[in-house]
């Protein structure tokens, strides 16, 4: 029974991370429409960070980038690389929503398309793009849309 209390656990702490969410997007917004973060998750008609990355289902669900299956067989060091790029991905959305943007903040899903951690630098992505550009440029033998993929996702970190 240790595994069945270690899921459970598992799904709490991750329900407690999307209430989290919830206060750290929408706690002014919801304050004013006197919503509370418990009647937000009933609701379906907001868009959480948390849905493309946790599936707490025994079935896999496509959309999510962790199952619970996967988080399970996790040791500690790495459920907090899974947290860590969780916020990284919360903090750009609220960011990019309310107008907030910075040179330094880079589109974590386009970060990871690369293979690079949300925290990257300009120079971890000038160096990443150089390796990956040489791997998938036509002439070395790559696929073209692959290439074109690449620049067009180099493109919009640069911009």
């Amino acid at each position: 029974m240790p595994d069945r209390e270690r899921l459970d656990e598992i799904k709490r702490k991750l329900r407690r991370l999307k209430k989290l969410e919830i206060r750290i997007r929408f706690e002014g917004s919801f304050r004013a429409a006197n919503y509370s973060p418990d009647a937000v998750l009933k609701g379906s008609r907001i868009k959480l960070v948390w849905d493309d990355f946790f599936h707490l289902g025994d079935k896999g669900d496509q959309r999510a980038k962790y199952g619970l299956a996967d988080l399970a067989a996790m040791d500690r060091e790495e459920h907090k690389n899974v947290v860590d790029e969780f916020f990284f991905n919360v903090y750009y959305r609220y960011y990019t929503e309310n107008g907030i943007t910075g040179s330094h903040l880079y589109d974590p899903e386009i970060l990871d398309w690369m293979g690079l951690p949300p925290d990257a630098t300009s120079e971890d992505i000038r160096k990443r793009f150089r390796e990956l550009a040489k791997k998938y440029h036509p002439d070395t033998g790559g696929d073209s849309r692959d290439f074109i993929m690449l620049m067009e996702n180099y493109r919009k970190l640069v911009d």
